[in-house]
């Protein structure tokens, strides 16, 4: 089983209009929901790919009961949110369909209460005792705190399980510095958390603040990574156009799903760029176009070492 971690889950909203202007009404052509955060979002990936995933976090409100009632019908996930009295968070995307644009207006979440955050903390111990893998994933709602990933690093690793975490600000800089198997930043995380707007050297100084590996997300660009065994860039065979919502989240889920497999790293990145593309090609957020999935493993990712140690 593989757990993944959602602290600020959320009812991703998306609405499709001709033509987003500024200071206008618009009519929406098509509207759809989908239980969301980044942990959610990669769940229902892994569970595409055939994993068996048990997803927690916090769940409250209306909102969330509408998440929970809506991830019973996701074959392959188990729902072990633990309730809060605040109501669940909504992303709204408004994707432009003359553009191409998407507009992300996303919700800061329920204060979750001292009592709330040491209920988690038990349950995901017993969860991550039954895990083959544990991704922490995602944004903290108001009263969580700072540190909390640092933490929840620390207790997968005392459990002898490999962990990935992918948020960012002050919570990525703490949580790394638990020496976490992996972290999935985006450029600007990655700036930030290092000082250094060239990938490959910001990578590297991630992995010494305490990351054993790094796949960096530079967007179109595909991913940089560097791990022990060495490392790589990936891209896509050509520029994908669509909705990135979520498109991240699949990477996440590709490199996961890798690991477990005990697949080689130029496997796993290949099959995270091509999740990562087929998302960005699927018309609601934080889900992927299986055939076009299909299609770019079977165009070939390109994947090329890079020279020089890790």
């Amino acid at each position: 089983m593989i757990l993944t971690v959602t602290l600020n889950t959320a009812l991703d909203i998306t609405y499709r209009v001709q033509g987003l202007r500024p200071h206008a009404s618009h009519r929406v052509t098509a509207v759809t929901e989908r239980p969301g955060g980044k942990g959610l979002n990669v769940a229902r990936v892994l569970a595409a790919l055939g994993h068996e995933v048990t997803v927690t976090g916090f769940a409250g409100g209306g909102t969330g009961d509408v998440v929970r009632e809506a991830l019973t019908g996701v074959p392959g996930v188990v729902d072990a949110l633990v309730p809060v009295a605040g109501a669940t968070r909504r992303t709204i995307a408004v994707v432009d369909d003359r553009t191409g644009d998407t507009t992300q207006l996303n919700e800061p979440g329920p204060a979750v209460a001292p009592a709330e955050w040491n209920a988690f903390q038990e349950a995901y111990e017993g969860l991550v005792a039954a895990a083959s893998a544990v991704a922490l994933c995602g944004s903290l709602p108001p009263g969580v705190p700072v540190g909390a990933y640092a933490g929840l690093v620390r207790t997968a690793r005392a459990a002898g399980v490999p962990v990935l975490l992918d948020t960012s600000g002050e919570p990525l800089r703490r949580g790394v510095a638990a020496r976490p198997d992996l972290i999935k930043p985006n450029a600007d995380e990655l700036a930030e958390l290092t000082g250094s707007h060239e990938p490959l050297r910001a990578t590297q100084a991630a992995r010494r603040r305490g990351a054993r590996s790094v796949v960096a997300s530079l967007g179109a660009e595909g991913l940089l990574a560097v791990t022990p065994e060495g490392r790589w860039r990936a891209a896509p065979p050509a520029h994908v156009r669509g909705n990135p919502t979520g498109a991240g989240d699949s990477a996440v889920a590709g490199l996961l799903s890798g690991l477990v497999e005990h697949l080689p790293w130029p496997d796993r990145l290949t099959r995270a760029v091509a999740l990562s593309a087929a998302t960005v090609r699927a018309p609601a957020a934080g889900e992927f176009d299986r055939g076009a999935y299909e299609e770019l493993l079977g165009r070939g990712v390109a994947v090329t070492a890079e020279a020089g140690a890790a």
